[in-house]
């Protein structure tokens, strides 16, 4: 028994950092994916990426992952900091992609998605504890390549565009009918405290953490300014 109390002990001490670990892992993976993303002639448009507030980057979903004990995609969430979203690029929370409909979209193949919210009306939306893309924030295919312009009416009236990556192709992709949410329970995997996503990129409580530096700069470099619609 004597033996048996110490092994426990280790045990408990390190579950909270594998936790951690995993939540880093997701972090490194989502800048892995804007990394070579933005580094795409037919990528995102730069001129979006200027208007967007908050993006969502959910790396290497897969399908399976929406048939098999309800499970979801993983990704997270970074918004432009300040109260009108003009300031730099913030700390990341983690967050939830449900399926709805949106699991037989995607093929066996890992799907990396990127959404981009356009305005404050879809920042509230997708912040708030649960959002269905399409009833509660209006989403819409993204545009691609450098000839897109932000002007054209599907992004005008659009709170969210989705954009996916399968087998090297990039395009827009429709995700209505999925549902986000904060994954609060990584959040305070990562954080080490019970902390939403509001709390997070939007009431500035936490720093953003190391292992968002590549995610954070690459952001940085590609969108520093925030362009006022």
């Amino acid at each position: 028994m004597k033996n048996v109390l110490p092994l426990v002990l280790m045990l408990v001490c390190a579950l909270p950092v594998l936790a951690q670990e995993k939540e880093n892992d997701r972090i490194n993976d989502a800048a892995a994916v804007i990394s070579e993303i933005l580094g795409m002639p037919d990528g995102i448009p730069k001129d979006f990426l200027n208007k967007a507030e908050c993006m969502v980057i959910y790396p290497s979903v897969k399908k399976a992952a929406f048939v098999v004990g309800g499970s979801y995609g993983r990704g997270v969430i970074v918004c432009r900091k300040g109260q009108d979203f003009s300031g730099p690029w913030g700390a990341p929370a983690m967050y939830a992609l449900e399926g709805g409909s949106f699991g037989f979209q995607i093929g066996a193949q890992a799907t990396d998605f990127v959404l981009l919210v356009m305005n404050e009306s879809g920042a509230k939306s997708v912040l708030s504890s649960k959002v269905k893309l399409g009833a509660d924030a209006s989403v819409a295919a993204g545009p691609v390549g450098r000839a897109a312009s932000a002007e054209t009416d599907i992004v005008l009236k659009a709170e969210i565009l989705s954009y996916s990556r399968s087998k090297g192709l990039f395009a827009g992709i429709s995700l209505e009918g999925s549902t986000m949410r904060s994954d609060d329970g990584a959040n305070k995997a990562l954080y080490g405290k019970d902390l939403s996503a509001t709390d997070i990129v939007r009431r500035g409580k936490v720093a953003p953490p190391a292992s968002a530096r590549r995610l954070l700069a690459e952001l940085r470099k590609a969108s520093p300014k925030h362009v006022v619609n």
